[in-house]
């Protein structure tokens, strides 16, 4: 990604502009997924990008970040993911310390120690309510990284982050965003997220590039490639996804793949190289097996 100014930039003004923050980044952006992200940033609306995974739909906050000069937070989701781990928890050594110290002077109530101990001074801030507090400079960029990770009551959880941009703390309130952080939900389908989440949310199914635009993303991210070779790369790579893998390669590979051939110093794919650089572009052993050998040769030929 070339650099870009930190400079927090104003909002695109329209679809066109949009496709032009994003080339910015190095993000060839096909014009429906430009009109998404314009109007998530224009009507303050989360965008929930759903996809194979290596389609590019982590990039697109980190993009967004880096060209409008707004802080990344990146909330990556598992299975187990708790709220202690995504907004807030307790700093329970620190107040330990405190009321130990409150026990040897003696000097406070039970009801004042209380308030001392739940007060922000012992709050440790999460991903998301570093996004919604507005003490980054401009409102960040809120990445929640591959929703379908977590488990469905974290979910629930999220309604009231992306309706009203607040969470609430027993102890302390409602805390809310003075103003909405830009927010990207991914998710690569590994299991349906509820019509809730959506429903709060803009969205948009972020498919496989076409061949002219793949090629136009390797010639950006591969830019010491000859043309030749950056279409033999994409041409291969295209046909791969026609066929049913296990993991069809994704962006992300067909990236990795050019580097790998610009670092041996490849300048036509024949065979021997497609066997030899399979575990680039494919991530398993039977996808590998398949397609190592003649069929690996019959798609270079057809």
């Amino acid at each position: 990604m070339r650099p870009v100014s930190l400079v927090t930039m104003p909002l695109p003004a329209s679809v066109g502009d949009t496709l032009e923050l994003l080339n910015r980044g190095d993000y060839i952006a096909e014009r429906s997924l430009a009109t998404s992200v314009y109007l998530a940033l224009r009507m303050g609306r989360p965008l929930f990008l759903e996809g194979e995974p290596g389609v590019g739909k982590t990039e697109i906050a980190k993009v967004l970040a880096s060209t409008m000069g707004r802080k990344l937070v990146r909330l990556q989701c598992y299975e187990g993911l708790d709220i202690a781990s995504a907004v807030y928890e307790w700093n329970y050594s620190r107040q330990m310390i405190e009321i130990r110290l409150a026990e040897v002077e003696g000097a406070r109530s039970r009801e004042g120690l209380a308030q001392d101990i739940f007060s922000e001074r012992f709050l440790i801030r999460r991903p998301i309510l570093q996004a919604l507090e507005g003490d980054l400079g401009a409102p960040p960029v809120l990445l929640i990284d591959e929703l379908d990770r977590a488990d469905e009551p974290f979910e629930a959880y999220l309604l009231e982050v992306l309706s009203d941009y607040q969470v609430t703390i027993p102890e302390l309130g409602t805390m809310k965003a003075s103003e909405p952080p830009v927010v990207i939900i991914t998710s690569n389908r590994t299991r349906e997220i509820h019509d809730a989440v959506k429903r709060r949310c803009l969205y948009h199914w972020v498919d496989y590039p076409s061949a002219e635009r793949e090629l136009q993303i390797v010639s950006r991210k591969v830019p010491g490639l000859a043309a030749s070779l950056s279409a033999q790369v994409v041409a291969l790579v295209q046909k791969l996804r026609g066929m049913e893998l296990f993991k069809p390669p994704g962006v992300a590979e067909t990236i990795d793949w050019a580097k790998a051939l610009s670092v041996l110093n490849v300048t036509e794919i024949n065979p021997e190289v497609v066997d030899e650089t399979l575990g680039v572009l494919l991530k398993y052993r039977d996808d590998i097996e398949r397609i190592k050998g003649k069929e690996g040769q019959a798609l270079l030929s057809s």
